[in-house]
């Protein structure tokens, strides 16, 4: 589905293939920038996260 439209096939172009062990490591580099962007938002109030438990601890990310 594109756009909540079905789609014609594709062809994949570039990537990793799977089992690439090359895969962890760039999955942590993503990661990592996002959890930067999010602890950079929850700083400035831009995102507050969900209050959880009897003690409220405010849970922007893991």
């Amino acid at each position: 589905l594109v756009n909540g439209s079905p789609s014609s096939e594709f062809g994949v172009g570039r990537g990793l293939r799977q089992g690439d062990p090359l895969a962890p490591f760039l999955f942590l580099i993503a990661a990592g920038g996002l959890s930067s962007l999010m602890s950079k938002a929850v700083q400035e109030c831009v995102f507050t996260g969900y209050m959880v438990g009897g003690d409220a601890v405010p849970i922007s990310h893991l």
